[in-house]
């Protein structure tokens, strides 16, 4: 199912077909796209078959959002490839376990898809829709050393709030956050 589109990109769910798991294990086996997720658990993965488990793991933690909320396929509408994952979630509190009230945008590119503008133009689309819902505010939240994610939210028009440690069990991560215009649906 398609989430939105843009100029150049699709966002659409993440499927069991043999393309989407080689693509979710291509992409989350690699040590230069999982050493910025923290400790993620499962991650790197190892074994092809891991894939449908990561996809099982996001189906279930998003089963109840609709497509509101989601970890997505970013794919190029006039070549097919699937650059990555695009994700809109409640942000997990310090125990890692209750969600937030706090809304996170997240990219995870692979590297044969980096410096194109996908990231951006992906998250730019989710964050635009997240704030027309009424969301006040929305968050990015990244390793330390990861200059290019950050450029990414600052390209967002995100403000940088400096290291926090509200979220991801208390993990020290750079913060950014665009919130809603005054005179949006969003915004105070």
């Amino acid at each position: 199912m398609t989430v939105l589109t843009t100029a150049r990109l699709i966002v659409r769910n993440w499927t069991d077909s043999p393309a989407d798991l080689a693509r979710i294990f291509d992409l989350y086996s690699r040590n230069e796209v999982v050493r910025w997720l923290g400790a993620a658990p499962g991650l790197p993965l190892t074994d092809p078959a891991q894939a449908a488990d990561r996809l099982a793991l996001w189906r279930a933690r998003h089963a109840d959002h609709g497509d509101r909320y989601g970890s997505w396929a970013v794919q190029v509408r006039d070549t097919g490839l699937v650059v990555g994952t695009i994700l809109l979630k409640p942000l997990p509190g310090r125990d890692e376990q209750v969600p937030t009230g706090d809304i996170e945008v997240g990219w995870h590119l692979h590297p044969d898809s980096w410096g194109h503008g996908y990231a951006t133009e992906a998250a730019r689309a989710l964050v635009d829709r997240e704030l027309a819902t009424g969301t006040p505010q929305v968050y990015a939240v990244v390793s330390p050393g990861n200059v290019a994610s950050m450029a990414v939210a600052r390209r967002l028009g995100m403000t940088h709030l400096g290291r926090r440690t509200d979220w991801y069990g208390g993990e020290e991560l750079e913060t950014f956050v665009r919130r809603a215009l005054p005179d949006s649906p969003g915004g105070h």
